[in-house]
């Protein structure tokens, strides 16, 4: 409280969500003093070109050094500007990034060896003339497939991330493979990259969308420059790990091979893990078929993070969703898991009718919610 005596009244508050809203006070000697989240208060100097003051995030013992690391690495205000599950996904995505930027160094040079680079038999011509229908395949694969999926990878989001990063493997493996048949190669080629260009299609619609969800402050910008900074130096250091590889394995296709296998294991690994450590809190149809098959079951509305855990990875695990208006109500329920609630349901309409048992599941499914405390969005 002795803390608070030479400080002035409030200048300004923030809140996040249903968190307390701290203030920031003007200290006597002019500095500006934030409170932290948890009340307590530290104070620091003030940056006149700081949109809060400098403060960023929660205030903290970090040294000037460290703080500026973060700054250039992180969004601003982390992690408080974040969702929860930003430091997990994206350290995963780091780790599988870093093995697919060595994956992707044995597969260029595998592609340069097959177009004829170091040959001196080889034509330039036909090197041109095999890059551009290999570019033109791609940029058609890229156009039918954001027709054919483009509104579906939003709400599943987690599911061709992790698809497009799989798929890219079975490209980079296509594209180590080509040289080995010259007589095909065109042909293998021309498939990796429309195989690539399906790749950087749900990639990129993928990452906005996870973007958005890790946004928590209008911050969508900073999120996602931030992650390509992390990116890019990700990307660095497996640009200096290249140099030391390449020669190692430009003499010996089968060592090529086995750390192609090696890097491609750790890959769709990480990229595992980091789905998985998403926490989406919207529901799409995956997420909303297991909340209400586990509501008809138990009883009980699953939380955000139980739902994201049981949602299957793997585009086309879940049954899909249909929507028809005036179906009676025996078919909605003829399904032999929920025989047991059409039983109740029976039994409680001849106590109060119809109209009164839909009335019970309501309250109940209101008060499951209630209980959970925490709710699904739709979306």
């Amino acid at each position: 409280m002795a803390e608070r005596a030479g400080l002035a009244a409030p200048l300004c508050s923030e809140q996040f969500g249903s968190r307390a809203a701290r203030g920031c006070c003007a200290a006597a000697d002019g500095r500006l003093q934030w409170e932290a989240w948890g009340g307590l208060s530290e104070a620091f100097k003030a940056k006149p070109e700081g949109r809060d003051g400098g403060a960023g995030g929660t205030p903290g013992p970090a040294s000037p050094r460290a703080s500026r690391l973060l700054a250039v690495f992180l969004p601003q205000g982390f992690p408080e500007s974040v969702s929860p599950d930003y430091l997990p996904y994206q350290l995963w995505d780091s780790v599988q990034a870093f093995a697919s930027s060595l994956s992707g160094s044995l597969a260029t040079h595998a592609v340069l060896l097959g177009i004829g680079v170091g040959n001196a038999q080889a034509s330039v011509s036909a090197a041109t003339a095999t890059w551009l229908v290999k570019d033109s395949t791609g940029m058609l694969g890229r156009i039918v497939f954001a027709w054919w999926k483009g509104s579906k990878l939003d709400c599943n989001a987690k599911q061709w991330r992790l698809f497009a990063d799989i798929l890219n493997d079975v490209a980079m493996f296509l594209e180590i493979m080509a040289p080995m048949d010259s007589i095909g190669f065109t042909v293998i080629i021309c498939i990796s990259n429309l195989a690539k260009c399906i790749v950087s299609v749900a990639g990129g619609a993928t990452r906005a969308a996870l973007t958005m969800h890790q946004a928590r402050r209008n911050n969508m910008a900073d999120v996602s420059a931030k992650d390509s900074s992390q990116e890019t130096l990700v990307n660095l250091a497996g640009l200096l790990i290249s140099l030391l590889l390449l020669p190692l394995v430009s003499d010996s296709p089968s060592f090529n091979l086995g750390c192609f296998f090696l890097l491609t294991a750790l890959h769709i690994y990480a990229n595992y893990r980091a789905v998985r450590a998403l926490v989406i809190e919207t529901l799409n149809e995956g997420r909303l078929w297991l909340v209400l098959k586990h509501f008809l079951q138990r009883g009980e509305v699953l939380d955000p993070t139980s739902a994201n855990q049981m949602e299957p990875l793997w585009t086309g695990f879940w049954p899909s969703l249909s929507l028809s208006l005036g179906v009676p109500l025996h078919r909605l329920i003829s399904s032999s898991g929920h025989r047991g609630s059409l039983d109740n349901a029976t039994k409680d309409t001849q106590e109060g009718g119809l109209p009164g048992q839909l009335q019970k599941v309501a309250k109940r499914w209101d008060r499951c919610v209630r209980s959970e405390g925490e709710y699904f969005k739709g979306g």
